[in-house]
């Protein structure tokens, strides 16, 4: 499975994400290994979405980090 994910940091502010192992990749986050949220701790999961196919994910990935892929977020409450 790939994992797409959102995480809300520190500064308010979502971190998006794309994965195949989700417990791996957030123990990460936490430890502060991730250099795009290492100054942005500590993090919260706030939604992760699960695909079989990894294009899938990482097309739904990038449509998140566009304005109408925060819109949706919000829409749908997952921060």
């Amino acid at each position: 499975m790939f994992y797409v994910y959102v995480l809300l940091c520190s500064d308010e502010k979502t971190y998006i994400g794309c994965t195949h192992d989700l417990k791996d990749r957030i123990n990460r986050h936490t430890k502060g290994q991730i250099p795009a949220t290492k100054n942005r701790l500590p993090i919260k999961l706030h939604a992760y979405f699960a695909f079989k196919n990894q294009d899938i994910a990482f097309k739904f990935e990038k449509y998140l980090k566009t304005g109408s892929g925060r819109a949706f977020i919000r829409k749908h409450q997952f921060i």
